[in-house]
């Protein structure tokens, strides 16, 4: 339950354990912010799904019009505001439920606060980790880009100015020598 989202959102992965078909996915679904903290989430897709509630002697049963996301969150979906008005349904999050008119009395959909508090705890680490990972990502773009010199080997040491090579003893045949600054002080 959400009760501030303007939208019906379902994860992809449950479209998936639903074995439906991405074929039965309309386009034009516009970006919207907020299933990820900070970040902009363009839907692939539309699709009309019937959702029912109440037990087999009292229940509502409306088709509801999801925006399915490619990407895996903490539920199989979230119900916003457009659920509440078709089903005239009233949350409480004080008590964790959810009251709609049935045709044979109050419909009444309930959960524990432990079941609350793991989704809240299991929504929480994703978060953090789609965080962590796109500032993996981003650092790696960035040692990517520095491009390091082909002519530099590891251990290797190379001067940052002209050197020339002095030999260490002159009546040697095989040019062994020192390589030293071109710029240091004749003393």
């Amino acid at each position: 339950m959400d009760g501030g989202s303007g939208l019906n959102i379902l994860y992809v992965n449950t479209l998936e354990l639903l074995e439906l078909d991405h074929s039965r996915l309309r386009g034009g679904s516009a970006p919207f912010h907020g299933v990820v903290p900070g970040k902009r989430t363009r839907p692939l897709g539309r699709i009309d799904l019937p959702v029912c509630f109440g037990t087999p002697s009292n229940y509502r049963k409306e088709v509801l019009t999801f925006e399915v996301v490619g990407f895996k969150g903490a539920y199989h979906a979230i119900l916003g505001r457009p659920c509440y008005a078709k089903f005239m349904a009233v949350p409480n999050y004080t008590y964790l439920k959810l009251k709609m008119p049935g045709p044979n009395g109050i419909i009444t959909v309930e959960s524990t606060y432990e079941h609350a508090y793991d989704c809240d705890v299991e929504c929480i680490e994703y978060a953090e980790a789609v965080m962590e990972a796109e500032t993996l990502i981003a650092d790696l773009d960035q040692l990517d880009n520095e491009v390091p010199d082909t002519k530099r080997r590891a251990g290797t040491f190379e001067p940052a100015e002209a050197v020339k090579l002095v030999p260490v003893d002159p009546a040697d045949p095989d040019g062994r020598g020192l390589k030293i600054s071109t710029t240091l002080d004749s003393k």
